[in-house]
C-alpha cells in the first residue's frame, strides 16, 4: 500500500478543511470521521432518553443501542459474552476500577503486584495504591533498552507471591508490543490474574483477550476514533462478580432498603449513573468505521509503511536521537526521539508553527524515561495513523531541520 495519500483523509472533517496541518499526536487521541461526528448528533436528534430507565419508545430505542454497541465491543475483542463488557469513561477508569475493586479481593500484606517500568502512569499508580492500602509489594519488570522482556526477567519476578500481572500491550513511549501471552501464562501458573492496558493496541492492531489469556483488558473509545469519554472494561464474569462496584448511585442497585442494598448483576453493577450514551453509540460508529470501511489488517499495513519512512527519514538526522527498538517493524504507530541539546517543549513550539502536532513531555511515562536516562524526563513523540501521509513525514522532517538550524545556526 503506498503512502502518499490516504483514500480515508477525506472522512476526517478536520484533516480535510486544514490540509496546513500534520497530525501527528493520533496516540494521545485519534481524529474523528464524519460518521462518528453524525451519529453522536444522530443520538440527539432521534432516541434522546436516558437508557435502561423508561419504558416508553425513545429509552427502549436508547437502551437497544447501547446493547448493541456492548455487543459490538465484545465482538471486537474477542470476548465470549456482551454482558462482560463495562462501560467507563476511559482507559484510567477501567484500571482504577479492577485496582480499586478486584485487589482488595486478592490482595493481602506481603503480596506482590507485577507491571512492566513501561506502563503509562494510568497503569502504575492506580497499582501503587492498591499495593499501599493492602500491605502488598509493587514489583517492576525492566526490559532491555530495545523494550525485550527477557524471559530470564519474567520468571525472576512473577512468583509465588504475585497476585495480579498488569502490563500495556504496546508502550505508548517506546512503540513496541509487550508478550502478553507469556506474562499472562507466567501468571497464571502462580495463580494470578493478568490485565491488560490495550489503549495502545485497540486502534491498530487485532485484539483478542483469548489469544492474550487475559482476565481484565481495558480501552479508551477515543484512541479508536471514537469521543472522548467513553472507556471500556472487560473482565471475566468470575472476577466482576467477585467486585464490589467503585462507585454508588443510580442504575447499578437491584434493590435499595433503608441501611443496605443490592448491586444489579454486571455490567450495569459498575455503571453508576446516566452514562454519555450519545457517546457509547458513537463509539459503536467509529469502531464500525475502523473495522469495516477501514479494516485493522488495513491499518496495521498503511501504519506500518508509514513508521518505516518516518523511522528512515529520522535516522538520516544525525541530530535526532531515537528511542526504543531499532527495528521500525516493532512501533506500533509511536516514534520517540529528541532533538540533540534541544528541549523537547521548543522541538513541539517550532514544529506548531509549521502545523506539525506533535506531543512533548514526559508522556505520563516518567518512571520509564528516568529508567532510560533521558534528559529532562521528556521527549518528542510522533504517533502515526492510517490518515496520515508521506507529506506529514516530510514536514516532520524538514521541521526538525527548521529546529536545528535555529539553535546551531545552520542545517
Amino acid at each position: 500500500m503506498g503512502i502518499e495519500k490516504s483514500p480515508w483523509r477525506a472522512d476526517f472533517p478536520l484533516l480535510a478543511a486544514h490540509p496546513e496541518i500534520a497530525f501527528l499526536d493520533s496516540a494521545a487521541t485519534a481524529q474523528r470521521p464524519a460518521c462518528v461526528l453524525d451519529a453522536q448528533r444522530r443520538f440527539y436528534e432521534t432516541m434522546n432518553a436516558n437508557p435502561l430507565r423508561g419504558l416508553y419508545s425513545l429509552s427502549v430505542e436508547a437502551t437497544a443501542a447501547i446493547a448493541a454497541v456492548r455487543a459490538q465491543v465484545a465482538d471486537l475483542i474477542g470476548a465470549p459474552d456482551a454482558r462482560d463488557v463495562v462501560f467507563t469513561r476511559n482507559t484510567s477508569e477501567s484500571l482504577n476500577l479492577v485496582a480499586k475493586s478486584f485487589s482488595p479481593c486478592v490482595l493481602t500484606p506481603g503480596d506482590e503486584v507485577a507491571i512492566t517500568i513501561m506502563e503509562h502512569h494510568s497503569n502504575l499508580i492506580p497499582w501503587q495504591e492498591a499495593c499501599r492500602a493492602a500491605g502488598a509489594r509493587l514489583v517492576y519488570l525492566y526490559p532491555k533498552k530495545d523494550g525485550t522482556l527477557a524471559d530470564a526477567e519474567i520468571a525472576e519476578k512473577i512468583g509465588p507471591r504475585t497476585r495480579i500481572v498488569s502490563a500495556a500491550h504496546v508502550s505508548n513511549v517506546m512503540g513496541c508490543e509487550l508478550p502478553i501471552r507469556h506474562l499472562a501464562d507466567a501468571a497464571h501458573a502462580v495463580g494470578a490474574v493478568m490485565v491488560v492496558d490495550a489503549a495502545q493496541s485497540v486502534p491498530h492492531l487485532r485484539v483478542d483477550v483469548n489469544e492474550l489469556g487475559a482476565d481484565f483488558l481495558a480501552f479508551s473509545g477515543h484512541k479508536a476514533l471514537g469521543p472522548m469519554g467513553v472507556g471500556v472494561l472487560w473482565g471475566k464474569r468470575e472476577l466482576l462478580e467477585q467486585m464490589p462496584p467503585m462507585l454508588t448511585g443510580g442504575e447499578m442497585i437491584d434493590s435499595v432498603r433503608e441501611q443496605d442494598a443490592t448491586w444489579a448483576p454486571v455490567p450495569e453493577k459498575f455503571e453508576a449513573g446516566t452514562q454519555d450514551a450519545a457517546g457509547i453509540y458513537a463509539t459503536g460508529a467509529a469502531l464500525a468505521y475502523l473495522t469495516k470501511a477501514v479494516g485493522i489488517d488495513a491499518v496495521a499495513e498503511r501504519e506500518a509503511a508509514l513508521v518505516s519512512y518516518a523511522w528512515e527519514r529520522l535516522e538520516g538526522l544525525g541530530f535526532v536521537e531515537l528511542i526504543g527498538p531499532a527495528d521500525p517493524a516493532r512501533h506500533h504507530g509511536v516514534i520517540s526521539f529528541n532533538v540533540r541539546g534541544v528541549h523537547p517543549h521548543d522541538v513541539a513550539s517550532i514544529l506548531d508553527a509549521s502545523g506539525v502536532c506533535i506531543r512533548a513531555g514526559h508522556h505520563c511515562a516518567q518512571p520509564l524515561l528516568a529508567w532510560l536516562g533521558v534528559e529532562n524526563l521528556a521527549c518528542c513523540r510522533a504517533s502515526l495513523a492510517f490518515y496520515n501521509e508521506k507529506s506529514d513525514v516530510d514536514r516532520l522532517v524538514d521541521g526538525l531541520s527548521q529546529v536545528w538550524g535555529i539553535f546551531n545556526g545552520s542545517d
